[in-house]
């Protein structure tokens, strides 16, 4: 008994030491991508800030798209993936509308500088940074085309605006570009930007009986 105790006690703490190593490597990108953003993405620099051997990053992560990936995953969940997630997920598709834009803009204003270094890096990396974004795009490309539909199938659409071209404008107005110009170019803060965004997809999507009077 007590050595299968001390085995589980080491599995434990090896458990333990692989998770306290990913978070270490993880801070490590979101370092790069803020203090470098125009520059791809260096796994000996990780490895030296994260305090690890490159091979260790290869070991927990697979390659430099698999860190991406990680990256990428942890990024969303951090900065709100939560509150999306349940803004989605309402019965009246104009709160899902509503909701969603809401915490997607306080996602991309919560780590605004990382999002912005990793949609420009895709260009410079596209193997790895590149994949890990086109992998963010596509969870979104399928989120607009679902809620397109759901206004369709609600008969919210204004006549003459197709479900295809409803996905399109909404793909536009849940941009992180989007977003970020109205941030840095506008001066916008984050609530603002929603509540703009919001008045736009009605403007630009909603038949008059789906608009509610503004209070």
């Amino acid at each position: 008994m007590e050595a299968v105790a001390t085995r589980k006690y080491e599995q434990r703490l090896r458990a333990e030491t692989a998770d306290e190593t990913r978070r270490r490597v993880l801070a490590a990108v979101h370092d790069h991508l803020t203090e470098d953003p125009t520059r791809q993405l260096s796994l000996d620099k990780v490895a030296r800030n994260a305090g690890v051997a490159r091979s260790t990053i290869y070991g927990s992560f697979g390659s430099k798209a698999g860190l991406l990936d990680a990256f990428a995953e942890d990024l969303w969940a951090r900065s709100g993936l939560a509150a999306l997630t349940e803004a989605v997920a309402h019965s009246d598709v104009r709160e899902h509308v509503r909701g969603g834009i809401v915490a997607a803009t306080r996602m991309f204003a919560a780590e605004q500088d990382v999002y912005r270094a990793l949609f420009s890096m895709a260009k410079l990396d596209p193997s790895s940074v590149g994949a890990a974004v086109d992998r963010m795009q596509r969870d979104r490309r399928g989120g607009t085309a679902h809620l397109a539909q759901r206004l369709a199938d609600a008969e919210l659409l204004r006549d003459g605006i197709s479900i295809e071209e409803a996905a399109h404008i909404l793909w536009i107005l849940t941009s992180f570009e989007s977003f970020d110009t109205l941030a840095t170019d506008r001066g916008l803060a984050p609530d603002e930007i929603a509540a703009l965004l919001n008045r736009t997809v009605e403007w630009a999507l909603y038949n008059t009986s789906a608009v509610e009077p503004q209070s």
